[in-house]
């Protein structure tokens, strides 16, 4: 399991440094750089938060809409055999390929799917 942090729907990733002993991490599935650092697990939960609010609280300022993780699309490549099998599965089941790869995600996530 990958170490992450959330707050405001923003990802953090976390990893360690042994050398400098400390932990660091960066706002993901953003095209803007910013990072945050502790020497403590709390330390760095708070430098997380404030990090991803100091990015909302920049962009105010300059007037620039936050960028959002997501925009609800993505593209994936299972191979003909595998495309095949789901889109079959999708129709014994009365469903889209769409909504079927949608269902077993939010299953695996865990999500509820309104």
């Amino acid at each position: 399991m990958a170490n992450v942090l959330t707050y405001q729907n923003y990802t953090g990733s976390v990893e360690y440094s042994h050398e400098d002993r400390c932990f660091f991490g960066k706002i993901e599935f953003i095209n803007d750089l910013i990072t945050f650092e502790a020497t403590s697990v709390d330390e760095l939960e708070t430098n997380f938060q404030e990090a991803v609010e100091s990015y909302l609280l920049t962009c105010k300022e300059l007037g620039k809409e936050p960028q959002k993780q997501f925009n609800g699309v993505f593209n994936i490549r299972p191979g003909v055999e595998l495309h095949m099998a789901a889109a079959r599965k999708a129709m014994e089941v009365g469903m889209s390929l769409n909504a079927y790869i949608k269902s077993l995600i939010a299953k695996d996530t865990h999500f509820s799917i309104n």
